[in-house]
């Protein structure tokens, strides 16, 4: 779709017919959104109403109104070849070359997202964070650092809540913050104000093509910004320092590491590094101190780099000492090494977050800076991601390891691979395909596995020591999302007495 205002679209959408694939959590604002503006919607998902989670969210469309169609179960697809769409708006996890959805195209259906069509329709500068790792924390310190700087901020994307029904009461002068997932940009056209690429390491092969599609998928965040759009970009990770050749605007440079940003080829990009333990922006000779890297109070070096990218992103709309307190004041955002409590002198985190082998690794390098010791609960679904190094990392801070997850098997055999000599014990909660919360047949296997991996845990631990629930796989081998599974973790960690 083209950029457009929004009393265009008001004008454009109303007595249109509008298919919606997928009844989730941003799908279902849209769908009510659609129907406030007179739209013909019909709403389709693979799903039928036996799902708990579904049944609730149709429900509480059926109250919005009566008129909404319904196009559900297996042939969900199928029925949308009997009638003709003006627009469609697909689900991120789908592929925009499924047959039914290029047979609505033929027919002129307009396919996109409820992402692009807000990111089109949104009148205040939108900041935009992707990569492999590092978007949720730098997603929220660049929301936190422009708050501080007196900025009205919304926060959408991956993170935050769904922002298209809520897009007359953005004004031009706010600030839009995004977290942005390859599914939700593979396809994207429209690209960010403001971007930013973390890093990139595969992952999601499960899902793309290739390693090549899933590189693009990132590069779509601002590949076509005009002259005054910034991208940011990690001059520690090679591929994501070479993205600077696609970029039509304004490029900016991070690392820890200030020889990368001062490579032979970029000496005159405005770019932020460390330096005798400080984060310092420079821009045209000028140097900005930001604060000591020993200041920030979450710990990591990769969190050092989030805050780097951040410093970037917000550095023409702050001072300094907006980024500097932030930085000193920020505790962390949930499911990041999150700490619940102190049970008998041990101290359990939750990181719930950590859905790669690589999340997990940081994780894993956080608390050895630290000087952490103890045991590690894990286990998810597998992305076909590379697990080298990880096992190494583990047994550099746990010792204990407790598996419950689809990818028990890859996890097992990375730590013989790469213990060397060093002793561990490893105990497996089996796992059977199948047992899904949601679902009140299997919800008790999954907690009481979750339960069974809690126990062994406390009964491992020693005072001093913590326990740290890194998942290192997705969660839905037995979750529908990752914060379902540290929220529940937390629950039962909470409930020890």
């Amino acid at each position: 779709m083209s950029k457009c205002k929004l009393e265009e679209f008001k004008t454009y959408i109303k007595g249109r017919k509008a298919a919606v694939i997928g009844i989730g959590i941003s799908n279902t604002p849209l769908i009510k959104w659609l129907v406030s503006l007179g739209c013909d919607v019909t709403a389709c998902d693979k799903m039928t109403e036996e799902d708990p989670v579904l049944r609730k969210n149709i429900d509480l469309l059926k109250q919005v109104s009566p008129d909404i169609k319904w196009s559900l179960g297996d042939s969900y697809l199928t029925h949308l070849r009997d009638d003709h769409y003006d627009i469609v708006f697909k689900t991120p996890k789908m592929r925009f070359e499924t047959p039914e959805l290029q047979a609505l195209k033929e027919m002129g259906s307009i396919l996109t997202t409820e992402m692009e069509l807000f990111m089109n329709l949104c009148p205040a500068e939108i900041f935009a964070i992707t990569g492999s790792d590092g978007k949720t924390t730098t997603t929220t310190l660049t929301a936190e650092i422009l708050k501080q700087a007196g900025y009205k901020v919304w926060i959408g994307g991956n993170i935050g809540t769904p922002l298209l029904d809520r897009i007359a009461e953005i004004g031009p002068d706010d600030k839009v913050v995004l977290e942005l997932s390859s599914f939700q940009l593979l396809g994207m056209s429209t690209p960010a104000d403001v971007a930013i690429v973390t890093n990139i390491t595969p992952n999601h092969l499960d899902f793309h093509k290739d390693y090549d599609e899933y590189i693009q998928a990132k590069v779509n965040v601002f590949r076509n910004q005009g002259p005054v759009g910034k991208v940011i970009l990690n001059a520690g990770c090679d591929l994501t320092y070479e993205m600077k050749d696609l970029a039509r605007g304004r490029v900016k440079l991070f690392s820890a590491n200030k020889g990368k940003v001062m490579r032979s080829d970029s000496p005159l990009y405005p770019r932020a590094y460390t330096e005798d333990g400080r984060l310092v922006y420079e821009e045209q000779g000028e140097i900005f101190d930001i604060c000591g890297v020993n200041e920030i109070f979450i710990p990591g070096s990769h969190n050092v780099e989030n805050f780097l990218a951040a410093t970037c992103a917000v550095i023409d709309y702050v001072k300094p000492e907006d980024i500097a307190y932030v930085a000193k004041n920020f505790k962390g955002v949930p499911h990041r090494i999150e700490f619940i409590r102190e049970l008998d002198g041990v101290r359990w985190y939750n990181s719930s977050i950590d859905t790669s082998p690589n999340r997990s690794l940081n994780t894993m390098n956080a608390l050895a800076s630290r000087n952490e010791h103890g045991v590690l609960i894990c286990g998810g679904a597998d992305k076909k991601c590379l697990y080298a190094k990880l096992g190494d990392a583990i047994l550099n801070v746990c010792d204990r390891i407790i598996i419950y997850g689809s990818n028990a098997d890859l996890v097992t055999d990375i730590i013989a691979k790469e213990a060397k000599g060093r002793k561990y014990e490893i105990y497996r909660i089996p796992d059977k395909e199948g047992d899904v919360y949601e679902f009140p047949k299997t919800r008790d296997n999954v907690v009481n596995a979750y339960k069974e991996a809690i126990r062994k845990a406390r009964e491992w631990a020693k005072p001093g020591e913590i326990v740290i629930m890194s998942s290192i796989g997705t969660s839905y081998d037995h979750f529908r999302h990752f914060e379902h599974r540290g929220d529940m973790f937390r629950d039962l960690v909470n409930g020890l007495e």
